[in-house]
């Protein structure tokens, strides 16, 4: 049925659903999953507006520390999927806008399903533009589950 799963996740409660949905997937169809994180590249005018959220050191390097957090998100999926049983499983981060980010990342990995959360970590954004979910639904080829 599904030979590769995509499953974005940015830490949220709704990101925590779709990866215990894509596990569950990729366990019963022996499908291998693939874990993506997207982080937004650190603006002034952007600073609020990111899929990933870390404590950032005003001092420090922002999109260093915006890349931890993403790599920490990704990996602690990473983990949860194989404690789940999922055999293969990689994780990925990417920086961009997180709707284009998971679509383009999807087509290039091939990606047979792509499962995201209803609510992540979005703010004003998503009001006044539309969720991530939304935008993946209406840009990918692929089969997308919203959970």
């Amino acid at each position: 049925m599904f030979d590769r799963i995509l499953v974005a996740y940015d830490g949220s409660v709704g990101a925590d659903r779709a990866l215990e949905k894509a596990t569950q997937l990729a366990r019963l169809t022996d499908a291998a999953l693939m874990v993506l994180t997207v982080y937004r590249h650190h603006s002034m005018l952007e600073a609020s507006i990111s899929m990933v959220r870390g404590n950032l050191d005003p001092g420090g390097n922002l999109d260093q520390a915006m890349r931890d957090t993403a790599r920490d998100a990704a990996d602690h999926a990473k983990n949860r999927a194989q404690k789940g049983g999922v055999t293969r499983v990689r994780a990925y981060i990417k920086a961009g806008p997180p709707a284009r980010m998971i679509v383009a990342f999807a087509a290039e990995k091939g990606a047979d399903l792509i499962v995201v959360g209803s609510r992540g970590l979005g703010s004003t954004e998503g009001y006044l533009l539309g969720s991530v979910s939304h935008k993946v639904t209406g840009l990918a080829d692929c089969p997308v589950m919203v959970v």
